[in-house]
């Protein structure tokens, strides 16, 4: 076997002694050969019997051979992302393992039961397995299991027998059939984590809040006309995701859960913030996308620890004033509102690292934005509101500016100051009315995207491929003459040979047009200035008629 597929890593209690080198090759506990294209277990893996981790994901294995029950002392076998149709019985001798992961193949649902041979397995992951049910047997024998992925099925009930994994930790359960909420999720008193986001759930049974233990609870995207209260008795939950439901209030008494760090309540029907969320101390991430809201509670301003902030899609025709309080905020999306001008207070936000602006009515370039020298990507386009025509050369001062959206617009030029920011790597200027780049974008060095397409472009800067780090070049829908249309499509390559031989033919030319000039010079035909002069008809040649006349004296051949 190659060695850039068996990559061996000892474990720090099974280190043998220096005085034994000649061992060391032979104990081998870890191997990653994923990403290889490999057809088949090598048999150099299925001989290694100390090993305790093998990761094969992402590969073209067709089969699981009877020789994998050699490795008696796996605890971790990863083989998602492969071609296996069917499991050999040997796999179910691996008595070690504790965790299999076999998510994203054609495996028929019938041979999953060896996976009940398995008595130690803590975690279990079927993702993407075109599951209709999961058998029985392994909600019987598999009394460890502490992580059950089941996502990406077809899944409508769990089997009653699930109540048997009393030590059930996490179960992620997106994207499948469910209408109703599985309600023997209700008795496993241990679940720290439920994921049933992407169903069809139209409720949530009272019994929901027997779960003490519940952490981070995920129902995004269902049917939930509402919440029952007694969510309020998982006292320890600290993460939610409520998003896109047909929610149009929040129970009062979810105000009891003070661990709260993360809420999503996008895609529902608040219409305004619910009061109890501003009583959050520790809450981080708020998620109020696409809500309704025309504004903000005064005592929004109390989520001093907020540090993400979704605001978009909503109705707000200004800038809320509370959010220059938010001294910790370093992403605030303000995407797709009605906003015309930001405060001049802005700046407070010295921590923020991300504003989207995108699609608002702004009537000229929001120059506050640049009192935020923290800032790193600064979306602007404008797929709706009003278009803005300029960029002022100002926007120099964010220094610290990765990423600059602003695509959809009236630009008609660039500022000069883009290429004095070091840290610009993706600017995108698609949709626009640009007719040519400033020559100073060829200093910006860090510039990794550039996004040009559907403009009035038709050359590019000849030397733009001094930009080492551009990745990715998009200049589709332009009128470009140099370099031409055929050579664009090529992509960056094929841009940036075009330019070298452009630049090459044009040093050719400057030499040949120096050794003509140096050339007529020696021979006596006139220094290079007269020579220039004379080109531009300001000085008569010697050879035509001689020197004029002086002023009293005829010329020869003149009458006197």
């Amino acid at each position: 076997m190659s060695k850039d597929i068996i990559k061996a890593e000892e474990h720090s209690r099974k280190i043998h002694q220096r005085n034994a080198p000649q061992q060391i090759t032979d104990r081998i506990f870890f191997i990653d050969a994923s990403n290889q294209s490999l057809t088949a277990i090598p048999l150099e893996i299925l001989a290694l019997k100390e090993l305790e981790e093998v990761h094969l994901e992402n590969n073209q294995i067709e089969e699981i051979p009877p020789g994998i029950q050699h490795l008696k002392n796996v605890r971790i076998l990863y083989l998602n992302k492969n071609h296996l149709s069917s499991l050999c019985p040997e796999l179910g001798t691996l008595s070690s393992l504790e965790g299999l992961d076999l998510s994203y193949n054609p495996i028929l649902s019938s041979s999953l039961s060896v996976i009940s041979c398995l008595r130690t397995l803590r975690q279990l992951r079927l993702y993407h397995l075109d599951l209709n049910e999961i058998p029985v047997v392994i909600c019987k024998s598999l009394h460890h299991l502490e992580l059950l992925g089941l996502a990406e099925n077809h899944l409508k009930f769990l089997p009653k027998e699930i109540v048997n994994q009393t030590k059930l930790r996490e179960i992620y359960l997106k994207q499948n059939q469910f209408e109703v909420f599985p309600q023997e999720l209700c008795v496993l008193y241990n679940l720290e984590i439920i994921d049933l986001d992407e169903n069809k759930l139209n409720a949530i049974p009272e019994e929901i809040g027997n779960l003490t233990m519940l952490q981070k609870f995920y129902v995004a995207s269902n049917n939930l006309p509402f919440l029952p209260e007694s969510l309020c008795q998982c006292s320890k939950m600290s993460v939610m995701d409520l998003s896109h439901n047909l929610l149009c209030s929040i129970p009062k008494r979810l105000a009891e859960l003070t661990e709260m760090t993360e809420i999503g309540l996008s895609g529902n029907r608040l219409e305004k913030v619910p009061r109890f969320i501003c009583r959050w101390p520790s809450l981080h991430l708020l998620y109020l996308g696409n809500t309704g809201l025309r504004g903000l509670r005064r005592s929004f301003r109390r989520l001093g620890n907020l540090r993400f902030l979704d605001l978009s899609q909503n109705h707000l025709d200004r800038f809320p004033s509370q959010l220059c309080a938010l001294r910790n905020l370093e992403v605030l999306a303000l995407d797709d509102n009605e906003i015309r001008q930001l405060p001049s207070k802005l700046g407070s936000l010295s921590k923020l690292k991300t504003l989207g602006l995108t699609g608002n009515e702004f009537l000229c370039f929001p120059e506050e934005v640049f009192s935020l020298e923290s800032l790193e990507k600064l979306y602007l386009g404008q797929d709706q509101g009003s278009k803005l025509t300029y960029v002022p050369e100002h926007i120099g001062k964010l220094q610290n500016l990765k990423e600059l959206y602003i695509e959809n617009n009236h630009l008609e030029y660039l500022p000069l100051s883009l290429g004095s920011m070091p840290n610009l790597e993706v600017l995108d200027c698609r949709h626009n009315l640009l007719k040519q780049l400033p020559d100073a974008i060829c200093q910006a060095r860090a510039l990794k995207e550039l996004l040009l397409e559907d403009n009035l472009l038709t050359h590019l800067s000849e030397n733009l491929d001094s930009l080492v780090n551009l990745k990715v070049l998009t200049l589709m829908d332009n009128p470009m003459e140099e370099p031409p249309t055929g050579v664009c499509a090529k992509g960056i390559e094929a841009i940036w040979n075009h330019l070298k031989e452009n630049r090459i033919k044009k040093r050719k030319a400057i030499k040949i047009q120096a050794w003509w000039r140096g050339t007529m010079v020696r021979k006596g035909l006139g220094t290079f200035e007269q020579l220039k002069m004379r080109k531009k008809g300001k000085i008569s040649p010697k050879d035509k008629k001689g020197k004029k006349p002086e002023k009293g004296k005829p010329g020869k051949g003149n009458k006197k």
